[in-house]
């Protein structure tokens, strides 16, 4: 995971970095692979028999600090977290559904 991205290119929204992350994307489920690390406790099968990352009943990833909005497992965290990119397309559409302004989203 990049540690920050640029504003865009037209100025209009601020920089999205770690420092900025509401962690809308601790809502994805996440799926294992096999050279995750990820602690058992934090696990589960999914309805297909695949282990993914166990989430809350609210549905955030087990592995997130509510009070901080930081990963616990931020070392251990799997492959899958590793490579989701701050700012990209995925995570600007999910900061889009999820953070305040925008009409169908939610205040996590």
């Amino acid at each position: 995971m990049n540690a920050t991205n640029d504003p865009d290119v037209t100025g209009d929204s601020p920089a999205i970095s770690c420092a900025t992350c509401e962690a809308c994307c601790c809502r994805l489920e996440v799926l294992l692979m096999g050279d995750d690390d990820v602690p058992e406790r934090l696990t589960a099968r999914d309805q297909w028999g695949g282990w993914v990352m166990r989430r809350l009943d609210d549905g955030w990833c087990a592995a997130l600090d509510r009070s901080t909005l930081l990963c616990t497992i931020y070392a251990r965290r799997p492959a899958v977290c590793r490579e989701y990119q701050v700012g990209d397309y995925e995570c600007l559409g999910e900061r889009a559904r999820l953070l305040p302004g925008n009409p169908a989203g939610t205040r996590l």
